[in-house]
């Protein structure tokens, strides 16, 4: 054995030799975790936490030692302390006055789902691999299924929102043209997809994926809700087909990104169906009312949809990512994306094959992202998050009523929005000015305020709200709060809400 060999297996021996005493990290995190307050969902220490202890990125590498080095050992302690500092320079996504984002606080179930399997480690391709969790993936999906009107369905989970918009694409392709698996695309009409201006760039940017082109994802004008424009949209079709163009997909928001719109979706589904176009609902952000009592309305003609999209991580509170990919079709997902594989998916098996639901997906290694929405479901029942999801958009409602009780302070951009977005403008005292004074420039101050304020929310740590401009309505940056089942808040929350912003606007 020459030196170098003698040098490996000597390293190799020192490892096997400290890895079970290396296992200990694990409990030293979880206690660290608990200690560093990571989760903050206590309301009495939401005054008293910060949300970020924020730092511009040259500051922050002083603080952090990033570097990676070929030779490099640390102690329990030193990577403990690295732990610590990663939470102490992190977002607390699960502070309760964190509304940064389309999503927010986890469910404790969720986070108690996410690391059984991290634990696990496995991947969801094969019953041999994951067989409870084969079985967990199957059953919810058959559940949401069930939930949105598809007696025939199927579904996968996948690696997020913008993925399971582009399984619909895939689908609507395959259905249309299905020599496109074998032969691509050579030859055939350029086809076109439609959806509204206000919808989420995962479109256009699988229709660059895909190779159907950006050009050829054409935006739909929404109306005064923030709605697609039926008459547009049918014009536009009939303009696409005048041109030789071939219309094959219609992507339907049900929850837009900004405002929170949902399209109707009944009169998409009678314009699909009168031009043999497909139906997909990006319910990503929406979905979630499929589980409400009062709210379920807003999803009314989703059964019509040949597929939809859902991420139960946005209002739910499951732990990122969780994302469905739903189709009405029970053969489609299979016949669409399955190739021969017989290192992985032999077909004589000695189990019945049809829980190796991996070759239906574009992934092979996947991650277990059923079993935590699962667990969820099992403790609470699905008709608890229906409530839930009522009282998120109950506080949504209440929020606007507050915001218009201080006319002089703020200012909605919507009346009132259909889900549990809120979008408004915050006016500092020295904009206060009589109507008639609210010129082109008075707007374009007004525009400069949100990303201030913002500016002084990172830098107090006290709140977090994202702003937005909205280019299909030549709107400059507003304030964009979203409300989720968690935390379940209470009205005197919202007043707390608005007098920091108040004070962060005047410093």
């Amino acid at each position: 054995m020459d030196g170098e060999s003698e040098t490996t297996a000597s390293i190799v021996d020192g490892v096997r030799m400290r890895l079970m005493d290396d296992w200990r990290i694990l409990q030293n995190v979880f206690k660290l975790v608990q200690r560093e307050e990571t989760i903050c969902a206590d309301p009495q220490q939401w005054q008293q936490q910060k949300i970020v202890d924020f730092m511009q990125p040259d500051e922050l590498k002083k603080h952090i030692n990033l570097t990676i080095k070929e030779k490099e050992t640390s102690t329990l302690s030193d990577i403990e302390e690295i732990c610590q500092q990663v939470i102490k320079y992190s977002v607390k996504t699960s502070h309760g006055r964190f509304h940064n984002q389309l999503f927010g606080q986890m469910d404790p179930f969720g986070l108690a789902g996410s690391w059984l399997t991290e634990a696990l480690n496995t991947s969801s391709y094969t019953f041999e691999v994951a067989p409870v969790f084969s079985l967990v993936e199957t059953e919810v999906i058959s559940a949401v299924c069930r939930l949105a009107g598809y007696s025939h369905g199927d579904g996968i989970f996948a690696p997020g929102g913008s993925a399971s918009n582009m399984y619909g694409l895939v689908l609507a392709r395959y259905k249309r043209i299905p020599s496109v698996k074998s032969s691509g695309m050579f030859g055939i009409r350029p086809l076109v997809i439609f959806t509204s201006e206000d919808s989420h760039y995962s479109l256009k940017k699988a229709a660059h994926w895909l190779g159907i082109g950006a050009d050829n994802c054409i935006a739909v004008r929404t109306n005064a809700k923030g709605q697609m424009a039926l008459d547009d949209l049918e014009g536009k079709i009939k303009a696409a087909k005048e041109s030789g163009l071939d219309p094959f997909f219609i992507n339907a928001t049900a929850g837009t990104t900004v405002l929170g719109a949902f399209d109707d979706l009944d009169g998409i589904a009678d314009v699909a169906q009168r031009y043999g176009l497909w139906m997909h609902v990006d319910a990503c952000l929406g979905g979630a009312v499929l589980l409400a009592y009062k709210n379920r309305s807003l999803l009314k003609g989703l059964q019509r949809a040949n597929s939809f999209a859902w991420n139960p991580h946005k209002t739910l509170g499951v732990p990122l990512q969780c994302s469905l990919f739903l189709t009405n079709e029970s053969d489609l997902l299979a016949r669409c994306n399955s190739i021969e594989v017989n290192y992985l998916f032999q077909q004589d098996k000695f189990y019945d094959v049809t829980y190796d639901t991996g070759n239906k997906s574009i992934q092979c290694g996947r991650k277990i992202d059923a079993f935590k929405f699962w667990l969820m479901l099992k403790a609470r029942g699905y008709g608890l998050y229906g409530h839930l999801v009522d009282h998120a958009i109950e506080m949504a409602r209440l929020l606007e009523q507050k915001l218009r009780a201080r006319p002089d302070r703020f200012r909605l951009v919507l009346d009132q929005h259909e889900y549990s977005n809120v979008c408004f403008w915050y006016i500092p005292k020295a904009m206060r000015v009589p109507s008639s004074e609210e010129n082109e420039d008075w707007w374009a101050r007004l525009y400069t305020v949100a990303p201030k304020v913002k500016e002084q929310m990172a830098y107090s740590g006290t709140l977090m709200i994202g702003y937005s401009p909205l280019s299909s309505r030549q709107l400059g940056n507003f304030f964009r709060m979203v409300f989720t089942c968690f935390p379940v808040l209470e009205a005197a929350e919202l007043d707390i809400i608005l007098d920091e912003i108040e004070r962060l606007g005047e410093l």
